[in-house]
């Protein structure tokens, strides 16, 4: 039994954070969200646990998130957090230190790279490999990335949205960008502001999205009734909503992210952009499954577009089908220790 090398795949998000062990499937899934004593920068708590206390801690405990659009904003904290989740995956195999294999943007670099491996390494990993979220999120879908045909895969996070065409494994052409889901809700928390002179918070605006939210307008609208604390008189009212006041709300953020999917397929050679008319653009990642994406997509570029099987969790599903299959996916590791 001394060779046992327990395998883990993480998805470390910029909102959630997914834990995939081969053969179990999806172990973990929680906030990326630190709670920190401000007296003395102690770690109280980790994942959901300090999610629940955002907002409602009194002022020396800070719930913090050290993932920014994808990527390690606060160093210790990342570790911290890692260690955290690392250690409940392993549950009662602690002595064996596992492989790790983390997912990154597309568009990080590489001194991050290294950042995210000496994280997984000192939070307890015995080898950590790091691999583009879009390679991942392309695997977790089912798409046969070796094969010599052009595949498009949009994930969309909370913090960014990778776009990349990949062809015999590797990435053609990609972009990465820092608007996603959270910017999302931060339009419609605006958007509420301006019309109905209303605040809400970050995850009000997040639950209206995913409620009532779509890409499109649509014509047999959804409504929703919003509370929130009113600007002028500073006292608690509330405002109803329609799924067109959403569409509205986020109607640049969807433009930026459209945009990034464009300036792929215009650097895509000619031969894998046919590939990509044939067999469509897949998405992938939390925001991706908001109303009518895919629709919006296929409007602003004439590419159909679907949505993944269990688009939420194709990274986290890749990363463990990779670890299992190293030799396959060598050529996709962009670090490893």
């Amino acid at each position: 039994m001394s060779f046992f090398t327990p395998k883990l795949g993480i998805d470390l998000g910029t909102a959630n954070t997914l834990v995939f062990v081969p053969g179990r499937g999806v172990v973990i899934n929680e906030p990326a969200v630190v709670a920190i004593s401000e007296i003395d920068k102690r770690i109280l708590a980790v994942g959901q646990e300090a999610k629940d206390m955002i907002g409602r801690t009194p002022g020396e405990i800070v719930a913090y998130r050290p993932m920014r659009d994808g990527v390690i904003a606060d160093y210790r904290v990342t570790q911290a957090m890692l260690r955290y989740f690392i250690r409940k995956a392993m549950g009662k195999y602690q002595l064996f230190k596992p492989e790790v294999m983390v997912s990154v943007p597309t568009g990080v670099t590489s001194t991050e790279r290294r950042a995210v491996v000496e994280a997984a390494i000192r939070a307890g990993a015995k080898n950590a490999y790091v691999v583009k979220e879009s390679v991942l999120a392309a695997i977790g879908a089912g798409i046969p990335i070796h094969e010599a045909r052009g595949r498009m895969v949009v994930d969309i996070g909370a913090g960014t949205t990778d776009v990349a065409v990949i062809s015999l494994g590797g990435i053609v052409a990609s972009t990465s960008i820092k608007c996603a889901g959270d910017r999302l809700d931060h339009g419609i928390a605006d958007y509420i502001k301006k019309t109905y002179n209303l605040g809400i918070g970050e995850g009000t605006a997040e639950a209206v999205k995913i409620a009532i939210g779509s890409a499109v307008p649509v014509e047999d609208e959804m409504v929703l009734v919003v509370r929130g604390r009113d600007f002028i008189t500073g006292l608690p009212r509330s405002a109803e909503l329609k799924t067109n006041d959403i569409v509205k709300a986020v109607s640049r953020e969807l433009r930026e992210m459209i945009k990034a999917i464009k300036d792929v397929l215009q650097e895509t050679p000619p031969e894998l952009a046919a590939d990509i008319i044939d067999s469509g653009i897949t998405m992938t990642g939390g925001t991706s499954q908001l109303r009518n994406f895919p629709e919006l997509v296929l409007r602003r570029t004439g590419v159909k577009a679907q949505l993944a099987d269990d688009a939420y969790y194709c990274v986290a599903k890749g990363s463990g089908i990779a670890l299992d299959h190293l030799d396959t996916y060598k050529k996709a590791i962009i670090a490893k220790r």
